[in-house]
Parts: C-alpha cells; sequence; structure tokens
C-alpha cells in the first residue's frame, strides 16, 4: 500500500517542482528584462519563449487531465503568441515590408480567442449552479471595465480616424475585457480556487496591462512609456499562462465544482462598488466628445446599473428559494418526498386545535416494515431504498388527498388522518393497509414481499402530537410482539409495558462486560443406555437493578437490537471453555460429551461466526464434533440462502448441526432435507401429552419416523415424567432432556454429572 500512495504522489511532486522551477526562472528573466542591459532583451525573450512553449507541452502529459481541450487551446495560442512576438522583433528591425506590417498584430487575434475558448470550455466543465452571482458580477467587471476602455482607449483612438492599425489597436482593449470577464466568471465561481487558476487569472490581469500600455504608447502616443514595460507585462502573461499547465492543480479547471457558498466579502464589495461608482461619476463628470462617444458611454452606464439591478434582484430571489429548499429539506424526507416528523407535528397539531370544535377524531397510523433489515443485508441499501420509495407511493395511494402520509425514519411510516369517530377511519385503513402489503412490490430485483406491522392511536383533540405518534409507536411494537403483519390499537397499559421495555433494555445493554451474564448448562441423556451425552448450554441474567429476569424477556429484546450477537459469542466462548474443562476432568477413557449452542438468527447472517467457532475449538482444544450449534426453522427461512453459506461451512469444520423447537416453524420436509443438520430437537409442547395416549403422539412418532429415515438423531425437550420417557424410548427416539433428569444449573451444580454416571436410568 505504501508503495502504491509514493509512486501515485510522485508525479504530483514533480511537476509542483517543475511549476516552482519554470515560475522561478521566469520571474527572474522577467526582472533582467526590465531592468537589464537592452542588448539581453532579445535574446531573454526568446527564452521566455522557449520555456513557455516547453512548459505548455509538458505540463498536460505531466498532469493528465482529464479534458485536455482547453489545454490544446492554450497551447495552439502559445504558438500564435510566440509567432506574432518573433514577428514584432523582425518588423521593428526593418524586415517586414509595409503591406506585411500589420501581420503581427493580426496573428495576435486568434490567440486572444483561443484564450478565450479555453476559459468557455473550463466554466462549462465546472457547471457552476444557476444561482451563482459569479456570472452577475463578472458581467458587471466586464461593462465597468468596457465603460473605462471606450472613454479613455477604443473612442479617443478611433477620433484620430479610422486606420488599419488604429482598427487592430481598438480591437485589443474590446478582446480583454472579453477574456478579463471569463477570467472573472470563473474566479468568482463557486468552487476552490487552485494555483492553477490564479495564474490563469493573473496571466489575464498581465495581458490586460501589456495590451493598456500597448495601446497607450503605440495609438495615443502617451510618451513615458518605456517599450521594455510593454514587452514585461505581454511575457508575464506568458509565463503565467504556461506556469497554470504545469502546476497539478490544473486538473480541477476541468473537473465539476462542488458548489461552496460564501458570504459577499469586503473585497467583493468594495469591488462592486466601484465598479457602479466610477462609470456613473464619470459620465457625470467628464465632458461631452461626440454624439457617437456620449451614446455608447451612456448606454454603458445604464448597462452596469441595470446589472446592478440584476444582481439586486437575483440575490433576494436566491436567498428566497435557498430558504424555501432549506424548508422543504426540514419538513420533507429527500428519499421520498414524503413530509418528515416536523411537517407531520405541525399538521396534527393544527388539526388537534379545531378537532374539539368540529368533532374530530384524529388517527395515527404508525407501520413498521418487517424484516427490513433483512432486505438490506441481502440485496443492499440500494434496493431497500428502492423498496421504501415504493412503499411510500402504495401508501399515498391508498389515502385520501386530505391525509398525511409522512417518513419519519428508517422503515417507519405514520398516516394521519381525521374525521368523524363513528367512521373508524384509522382502523379500515389499517385493515386495507395489511392486505394491500400481501402484494409484492416489484422492484429491480424481481418482486419482493414485505408484511408490515402498524400501530393506530387515536385522540379527540386532547392529546398533543408528539404524545400521539409515541403511542401510535408504542402500539405498533404491541403489534410486532403479536407476530407482525397485523395491526394494534392503542390503550393505556401498553404505555407501562412500553416503559419496562425501555427499562430493560437499557439494564441489559453492557451486561456481558460487567459480567451479569451466567452460562447455565441442561444435560441431554442417552434413552438407550441411560449414559450422560453432553448439555445443552442456556443464557441465564441476573441484573443488579432487576434482579433474575427470564429469557423470554430479554432475549427477544436482545435479538431486535442486536446485543444478541455479542451475548451469543460470549455464551459460546463460555460453553466451549467449559467443555473442555469437563472433559479434561474426565479423562481421556469416559465417553465423550458435547455442547450444545443456541445460534442467533443475526449470527447465522454474520460471517464471524465460522471465525469464532474455529478460534474457540482451537483456543481450548476441543474437536468440532462435540460442539453443536441450536439453530430454529424460522430463523433459518427468513434468509435461507445466506444461512446455508454459514452452514454449510460449520458442517465442513466438523460442528454438528441440530434445528430446534422442531414443529413450529415451517416444518417442511424439502427445508429439513436442504439444511445440512444431523440433529432434529421436537419442541416440549409436542412431548408434553406422550405416553398417556395423547393427541400429539401420532405427530411425534411420525417425526421420529421421518427423522430416522433421512438418517438424523432426535432429542427430545422437555421430558417431565418417566411415562413420557419410557414412551419416548419404546419409539426409538434417540436422546432426551427435562426435569426428569435435571433443570439448567450452574457448572458447580452439576458435578455429580460429571464425576458418575446418572443416578436416573432404565426404570
Amino acid at each position: 500500500m505504501t508503495h502504491v500512495q509514493a509512486t501515485g504522489h510522485a508525479p504530483a511532486t514533480r511537476a509542483v517542482l517543475e511549476f516552482r522551477l519554470h515560475l522561478g526562472v521566469g520571474l527572474t528573466l522577467l526582472a533582467v528584462l526590465l531592468a537589464g542591459p537592452e542588448q539581453l532583451s532579445s535574446p531573454i525573450m526568446a527564452l521566455l519563449l522557449a520555456q513557455g512553449l516547453f512548459a505548455i507541452h509538458r505540463g498536460p502529459h505531466l498532469n493528465r487531465p482529464e479534458d485536455l481541450t482547453p489545454w490544446r487551446h492554450v497551447r495552439n495560442a502559445s504558438w500564435f503568441f510566440v509567432a506574432s512576438s518573433l514577428l514584432r522583433v523582425v518588423r521593428e528591425v526593418g524586415g517586414l515590408p509595409d503591406s506585411l506590417a500589420l501581420l503581427p498584430d493580426l496573428l495576435t487575434v486568434p490567440a486572444y480567442l483561443l484564450v478565450g475558448l479555453c476559459f468557455m470550455v473550463m466554466l462549462r466543465q465546472r457547471r457552476a449552479d444557476d444561482d451563482d452571482s459569479a456570472r452577475v458580477d463578472a458581467l458587471l467587471l466586464g461593462l465597468s471595465t468596457a465603460f473605462l476602455t471606450w472613454t479613455f482607449l477604443i473612442a479617443p483612438n478611433l477620433a484620430e480616424g479610422l486606420s488599419g492599425s488604429r482598427l487592430v489597436n481598438a480591437m485589443f482593449p474590446v478582446f480583454d475585457v472579453t477574456i478579463l470577464v471569463l477570467a472573472a466568471r470563473l474566479m468568482l465561481s463557486r468552487g476552490v480556487r487552485q494555483p492553477a487558476l490564479w495564474m490563469m487569472v493573473l496571466a489575464c490581469g498581465a495581458l490586460f496591462t501589456g495590451d493598456l500600455l500597448y495601446c497607450l504608447r503605440e495609438a495615443l502616443e502617451v510618451g513615458g512609456i518605456p517599450h521594455r514595460l510593454v514587452d514585461t507585462s505581454l511575457m508575464l502573461m506568458f509565463v503565467l499562462l504556461t506556469a497554470a499547465a504545469l502546476h497539478p492543480s490544473m486538473r480541477t479547471l476541468t473537473e465539476p465544482q462542488q458548489g461552496v457558498t460564501r458570504d459577499l466579502s469586503r473585497g467583493r464589495i468594495a469591488l462592486i462598488g466601484a465598479m457602479v461608482i466610477f462609470p456613473v461619476g464619470l459620465t457625470v463628470l467628464m465632458p461631452p466628445v461626440s454624439m457617437v462617444s456620449n451614446l455608447i458611454r451612456a448606454a454603458l452606464c445604464l448597462a452596469v446599473v441595470l446589472t446592478v439591478l440584476l444582481r439586486v434582484i437575483r440575490s433576494n430571489n436566491s436567498r428566497a428559494r435557498a430558504e424555501r429548499i432549506s424548508r422543504r429539506r426540514v419538513t420533507h424526507d429527500t428519499l421520498t418526498e414524503l413530509p418528515t416528523r416536523e411537517l407531520l407535528t405541525e399538521t396534527v397539531t393544527l388539526w388537534a386545535d379545531r378537532a374539539v370544535a368540529e368533532r374530530l377524531e384524529i388517527s395515527l397510523l404508525f407501520l413498521d416494515l418487517d424484516r427490513f433489515k433483512m432486505i438490506n443485508d441481502n440485496w443492499g441499501h440500494r434496493v431497500g431504498d428502492e423498496l421504501l420509495r415504493a412503499v411510500a407511493d402504495r401508501l399515498t395511494q391508498q389515502v385520501r388527498a386530505e391525509d398525511v402520509v409522512s417518513r419519519i425514519g428508517g422503515d417507519e411510516f405514520v398516516v394521519a388522518l381525521a374525521g368523524p369517530p363513528s367512521e373508524r377511519l384509522g382502523e379500515q385503513l389499517a385493515e386495507r393497509l395489511i392486505a394491500e402489503f400481501n402484494r409484492p412490490f416489484s422492484l429491480s430485483i424481481g418482486d419482493v414481499v414485505t408484511s408490515v406491522s402498524i400501530g393506530v392511536a387515536k385522540s379527540a383533540g386532547d392529546v398533543r402530537a408528539l404524545d400521539l405518534i409515541r403511542d401510535a409507536d408504542t402500539s405498533m411494537y404491541k403489534a410486532k410482539s403479536n407476530g407482525r403483519n397485523m395491526y394494534a390499537l392503542f390503550d393505556a397499559s401498553m404505555r407501562d409495558q412500553v416503559q419496562d421495555r425501555v427499562r430493560l433494555e437499557q439494564a441489559l445493554r453492557g451486561a456481558v462486560g460487567r459480567g451479569e451474564l451466567a452460562a447455565h448448562f441442561q444435560p441431554i441423556i442417552d434413552l438407550a443406555s441411560g449414559e450422560l451425552d453432553g448439555f445443552e448450554a442456556l443464557m441465564r441474567w441476573h441484573s443488579p437493578e432487576l434482579g433474575h429476569v427470564s429469557p423470554v424477556q430479554f432475549i427477544p429484546i436482545a435479538e431486535e437490537t442486536g446485543m444478541i450477537e455479542e451475548m451469543g459469542s460470549w455464551l459460546l466462548r463460555e460453553s466451549v471453555r467449559q467443555l473442555a474443562e469437563w472433559t479434561a476432568r474426565r479423562g481421556p477413557d469416559a465417553r465423550p460429551l458435547h455442547v450444545s449452542v443456541n445460534v442467533a438468527v443475526r449470527q447465522l447472517r454474520d460471517g464471524s461466526l465460522i471465525r469464532l467457532v474455529d478460534d474457540a475449538l482451537r483456543d481450548h482444544g476441543l474437536a468440532p464434533s462435540a460442539l453443536w450449534l441450536e439453530i430454529t426453522e424460522s430463523g433459518v427461512m427468513e434468509d435461507l440462502e445466506t444461512a446455508l453459506l454459514t452452514l454449510d461451512a460449520l458442517r465442513a469444520m466438523g460442528v454438528t448441526l441440530c434445528v430446534d423447537d422442531f414443529g413450529t416453524g415451517y416444518s417442511s420436509l424439502s427445508y429439513l432435507h436442504r439444511l445440512p443438520v444431523g440433529i432434529v430437537k421436537i419442541d416440549r409442547s409436542f412431548i408434553s401429552g406422550v405416553g398417556e395416549n395423547g393427541a400429539k403422539e401420532p405427530i411425534v412418532r411420525a417425526v421420529l419416523a421421518m427423522t430416522r429415515a433421512m438418517g438424523h438423531r432426535v432429542v427430545a425437550e422437555g421430558v417431565e415424567t418417566e411415562a413420557q420417557r419410557d414412551w419416548l424410548r419404546d419409539q426409538g427416539c434417540d436422546l432426551v432432556q427435562g426435569w426428569l433428569y435435571s433443570k439448567a444449573d450452574l457448572p458447580a451444580n452439576l458435578t455429580a454429572w460429571i464425576d458418575r454416571a446418572p443416578a436416573l436410568s432404565e426404570a
């Protein structure tokens, strides 16, 4: 990585060094040209021209911008400039006939046009915003400069009489003003101002200065302007323009720029003021010259005033537009264009103000997509965003024009309605939406079905908007806990339940780090021999604040919040460590034991589970076959393909996989056949009635036959009576666990199982 970075920075570093060398040598030669001996002027100018040509060819090759077009224009302009300069030298020594005396000046015209074209290409590539005030400011600068140029250069020049040389000399200020406007437009536009841009803008300033001095000296015959001062200004332009091509920042001049809104600086305010005051003041103070000149001056002065007025109008409109955009960003979701929580709250508050007088009932539906995270994890956030937009469209289609559909975050939407209490608008819409979400959404990856859980809360105007949203949110969680894909109507008791849940969640955070979790183990018995075969590890939590908390309470919260990943990792490592300790205690001749650990759905979708298992087994020197990992059918089916990748890798390691709570989930032979499992655990709800001619005996008998045919071993959970044990043994069940043998307990209380054979064996 270091080598790659160093290689990438090398051209940029070399370009900066060559830029500094070019600029240093150029400025030194210019100083000699301005103040040195007259006889050195021609050689120095030749050196400067050669140096500039080298730089304009070298820079684009070294820096490799994405678009070479503007730099080709500068390169071609440089050749015209060099040819013009050489011909001027020839003209000065009398080497050009009178018929070609204008040729050096005429060759300068394409150079001006090409430089202007270069700026136009850069402006088009940078893609400035429509509201960028640089356009108006650049126009203002151009009009003011045009006014001064006409007043002091062009009009006096043309007043002396029209000739070829005077007409050409009058053209130069026009070109200069045009290029200055383009350069100012580029300089004042939003975006980063890089050294290359500064070089080009300063080059335009030097060009304008040189042409101004040339026009004053040659056309208007103003004395006291040395010839070498004109040459130095024009050569400075050439040095700066070609230096821009050498600096690495030249690449940014043809790249789209991020808009940066800046306050109007003092310097820019002073510049705008000067550009307005000077033309208007000069128009008032200067005496009339000719009708044409006065009309042009008046027209330019009027254009300056109108441009200032235009800038004020645009600035005001831009500010108003920015305020509207800012307001919409706050009140509308950028992804779905639906109102956000703020606008929803304002609307419900307005409804509440008139609800009592008009006898209205306000209903809020809080919607949450079921298992939306699985869609994001499986297909990526692009598909997730696509689904959210489709949900927004479907919700909008199902409501009235006066209702409000909002997205308040993530996959959570709220619909607000108001109407007579007798119409039960909230319940009717909730039922309709539950049915609508059974229809698939057509996305770029195909049809996707996602159910929705809805909480409904009502108010007659006596509940604040935020409280009503909270109540709808509370009832939505109730709908999720009842099994998802349904709606629940809020009642006051739910608020207490939510508060208890929040308190439980807060207490659970950090429980692993604080050492509040404990691993309990329940023995698993081989029915045929009555010997201990292994243990199931179960997580228990004792909170200093809440005391002993049932797994039924904290496990679902851990799964919803994602804390189950850290807690599950801790349980797996602790279980492997404990089994390794027991195995060493029993000695090499004892029957091998296993430990069975539950794996959460989130862990199956996380590729780190494989590494976690491998590290835990290696750290404690335990064989992979000694570890059983239990998965639930419903958890696997949420994302079967991803789960299979993890499960296949675990089985390849030699870990035994178990289907837990068989019979309570999909219970499909086709799914069971696809899963790389070796153990099937029958849920305790099916075991409770066996051995006493219970109604579930045929189901258990069928499961045993089916799994035996597929080559799987079976563990029966929840065995509590000898009758259940005997019946299961007669049916060929392999393993059992339950209170008949032992409850799940701390390792310190299970030493009897480790040190000797179990006391309870065959009856």
